[in-house]
């Protein structure tokens, strides 16, 4: 069978799964996947078929369009260590998830929110990645852009002066929700302000009402491929 699972958090599992579950639903592959009930909660349905075969055959970000555009497929799919981050491939996810948008919308117990705020919501990744953050100036100029009535916070270190410094903005607050309900919450907002890496990535992915504002990066020197160059996505530039 195929069997999906790999490194990384959350959002990178999402990422590889729903990769994998498009080419296992056009062959009909039985495929299981790390991770498959929390994304479930997130109303992204993971495609789990009957074909199961005697070869494997390694499913790469290189040969990842080859193996989908073949007309039979007699092998699982091995797509451990890898994580499909690329422009075209989360290009394609995005385009999967819209056309899936109504069964996502409803298991989102926010979903009484879509279209009814005039919110902003700014994911900052910190941590270990603090160093690759675009600066506060990036989320200052991105708010000039926005008519913003509240302002909804969310990072991975809350004591970190950018938070800070975005805190002492008017209507201000921070979201403290599990990674779910915080994709779910964001979601909802009219206006999403991303960071780096692929739980900003998803948010935007999910947000299907509103405008998207995401930071210039140079691609040699981030750890993720090109998966923020969505259609009508706004790339700020990021001069600190």
């Amino acid at each position: 069978m195929t069997d999906v699972h790999g490194g990384g958090r959350l959002c990178n599992q999402i990422i590889r799964n729903l990769a994998v579950s498009i080419i296992s639903e056009k062959f009909n592959l039985y495929t299981t996947y790390f991770e498959n009930e929390r994304i479930k909660s997130l109303g992204i349905k993971l495609f789990k078929g009957t074909n199961a075969f005697n070869n494997t055959l390694r499913l790469t970000d290189s040969n990842y369009f080859e193996v989908l555009n073949k007309q039979n497929l007699k092998d699982n799919l091995n797509a451990n260590g890898h994580f499909f981050q690329t422009k075209d491939i989360t290009n394609l996810l995005y385009k999967h998830l819209e056309k899936e948008k109504e069964n996502i919308i409803q298991e989102n117990p926010f979903r009484e929110r879509y279209n009814k705020n005039d919110d902003t919501f700014i994911h900052i990744r910190l941590t270990d990645a603090a160093h690759l953050n675009p600066g506060l100036k990036y989320y200052i100029k991105s708010l000039s852009l926005i008519n913003n009535k509240k302002i909804y916070i969310a990072t991975d270190d809350k004591a970190h002066e950018i938070v800070k410094d975005l805190l002492k903005i008017p209507n201000s607050s921070l979201v403290d929700y599990d990674e779910i309900k915080t994709i779910q919450f964001a979601s909802t907002c009219k206006n999403i302000i991303l960071s780096h890496g692929s739980f900003s990535a998803v948010i935007g992915y999910l947000s299907f009402f509103s405008t998207v504002y995401y930071p210039e990066y140079e691609q040699g020197r981030i750890w993720y491929g090109d998966m923020f160059s969505i259609p009508l996505w706004n790339m700020i530039p990021t001069q600190k």
